[in-house]
């Protein structure tokens, strides 16, 4: 079997779970229909290894939006708090190579390149924060704009007081409450 591709049984189980998922948070996709996003997760298995990877790791991908201009839909992470299987991990790389001793066991870069899905844009963790609250207790790293990535930095977000926090530290950075949230779009 392709290792990037489910089974049927394993395809028809993780559509159950995204289509239960999709009618409970009917806020996150206002006047998208279950019926058009099926059809598009199952004409593109490639993506729904993506979208189980994002599950495995405590991600709860839920639709979020559509894109007209590429005809695609828009899911996010949408777990309460940073996924619990993508934490305790530095920002990319060249952050987990710099590191002498006490490395964490990968980077939020590669790991959202192994699952075949982006990293949440500040933008874009935003956006989510308007759908509900998330990381009040834990943080989730953003995409870093290359200036600050060369100065060794790398941006980070989470939620307290009822607002959206953004924040930076040494990209080599890693905390057991910090992970990262992902993107796809099928």
């Amino acid at each position: 079997m392709d290792k990037k591709k489910l089974s049927e049984s394993q395809s028809e189980t993780l559509i159950g779970i995204l289509r239960t998922r999709f009618e409970k948070n009917t806020n996150r996709h206002t006047g998208i229909k279950w019926a058009d996003v099926q059809a598009k997760l199952e004409a593109n298995p490639e993506k729904l290894w993506s979208l189980e990877e994002m599950e495995e790791t405590g991600g709860e991908p839920d639709v979020v939006g559509f894109d007209k201009k590429t005809g695609e839909y828009i899911f996010f992470d949408c777990a309460a708090e940073s996924p619990k299987g993508r934490r305790s991990i530095c920002y990319d790389q060249q952050a987990l190579e710099s590191r002498k001793e006490h490395k964490p066991k990968d980077s939020a870069i590669a790991m959202a390149d192994a699952m075949g899905i982006e990293i949440l844009t500040e933008e874009q963790y935003r956006e989510l924060q308007k759908l509900g609250v998330f990381d009040i207790k834990t943080s989730s790293w953003v995409l870093t704009p290359e200036d600050i990535r060369k100065r060794g930095g790398a941006l980070f977000c989470d939620r307290r007081y009822d607002t959206v926090f953004l924040y930076h530290n040494g990209a080599e950075s890693y905390y057991a409450a910090r992970g990262f949230r992902g993107s796809l779009k099928v």
